[in-house]
This record gives C-alpha cells, sequence and structure tokens, in this order.
C-alpha cells in the first residue's frame, strides 16, 4: 500500500492561477482552470494519475474535502461514495459500516461528462459546458479521467471532515473522518491471503 498527500495552500500570489488559464497535469492531460476555488481537485488529480501511472497501482482510494455540494446533499455525517467498480465500492461501504462511518453511493452520470469539455483544453475543472448542477458528482468525474482504467473509488468527505460540537464519538474540530473507514478496509484485504492459505494448509 503507497499513500500520496495531494495538498494545495489557496493563496494569492504573483504566480497564482488565474481564471483562463490552461495547465498540463502530471501525464499531459490539459485543464482550463474556471474556478481557482477548485484547485484541491488538481493536486489529486496529479496524485491520481501519477498513482496509476508511475506507481503502478492495482486499486486507487482517494479521500477528499472536494465539494460544499456534498454536504448540501448528504449532510455532515454522512460521505459521499464514488467508484468506477461495482465491487470495490461494496467492500468500502462494508468497511465504513464496521468501521461506525456512513457513505452513501452517488452515481457517476455518464450524461454530466460532456459539463466538463473545453474548447481549449482536455477538461474543464469545474461543470461549464452544460448547466447540469450536481457538483459533487460533475468533480468525481473530473476526478475520474485520471484513475485510467484502474478501479478507483472516490470520498468526498468535505461534509464529515470536521464538526462544530462534540458528539457521540465525534470531537468538536476536525473528525479524521475516514481513517477508521480505510483500515477496516485494509485489514480486510489482508486477512484474506492468510486466511485463504490457512484453509488450504
Amino acid at each position: 500500500m503507497t499513500g500520496l498527500l495531494c495538498i494545495a495552500e489557496n493563496m494569492i500570489g504573483g504566480s497564482a492561477m488565474r481564471p483562463g488559464d490552461v495547465i498540463t497535469c502530471w501525464g499531459g492531460t490539459t485543464v482550463e482552470v474556471l474556478n481557482t476555488d477548485a484547485e484541491g481537485r488538481l493536486v489529486l488529480a496529479d496524485g491520481l494519475a501519477y498513482a496509476a501511472g508511475e506507481l503502478g497501482a492495482d486499486v486507487i482510494v482517494d479521500l477528499a474535502t472536494l465539494t460544499g455540494a456534498i454536504a448540501v446533499a448528504l449532510g455532515r455525517r454522512t460521505a459521499g461514495l464514488f467508484s468506477s467498480d461495482d465491487d470495490l465500492a461494496a467492500e468500502l461501504a462494508a468497511a465504513a459500516d464496521t468501521a461506525g462511518e456512513r457513505v452513501w453511493r452517488l452515481p457517476l452520470t455518464e450524461d454530466y461528462r460532456p459539463a466538463l469539455d473545453s474548447p481549449v483544453a482536455d477538461l474543464a475543472n469545474i461543470g461549464r459546458a452544460l448547466d447540469v448542477g450536481g457538483g459533487s458528482i460533475t468533480a468525481a468525474l473530473f476526478l475520474r479521467e485520471f484513475a485510467g482504467k484502474l478501479p478507483w473509488a472516490h470520498l468526498d468527505i468535505a461534509g464529515t471532515t470536521r464538526s462544530e460540537s462534540d458528539d457521540g464519538e465525534i470531537s468538536r474540530g476536525g473528525t479524521g473522518w475516514g481513517v477508521r473507514t480505510l483500515l477496516s478496509w485494509l485489514a480486510a484485504g489482508a486477512t484474506a491471503p492468510a486466511d485463504a492459505s490457512a484453509q488450504t494448509g
């Protein structure tokens, strides 16, 4: 297992991105920047492409505080789950249930994909071509472009990442949401080969 931290600090500066800029992501995909506040998906795109290409990943799972739209859709205690692979989605949903963290799978609606088309780049970083709404869905569709053909899942944790008050096992402030889910998922996968060898003697 390899972990990548795709981190951006959204600061004003002379070399900052501007609306209309076209950037080249790792691997060569070009992106038209229409919203400079949608910067997280740009560094995450680099991480996904790097994992799929340079690192030769078999499966990719990303967690990101990506969209305010996910909190509107699912509130502050449920994360959005998007995946290109049904088996992976089921594994992560089961792991989240075991860990006591809630997820809800949302669709990668193919009809929304043309909203990311750009006349000057391979993609736009937010939906522009069609007024489809669904900001969390179009953001996930953007990320999917960089995961290659690998089984990939995206957990949008923008709603669950912070709590305004103590609530059960959640303390006020940063919640660390997703750590338990990932550990549960990894533990389930890590025990499978050992169990199989034990059964075959």
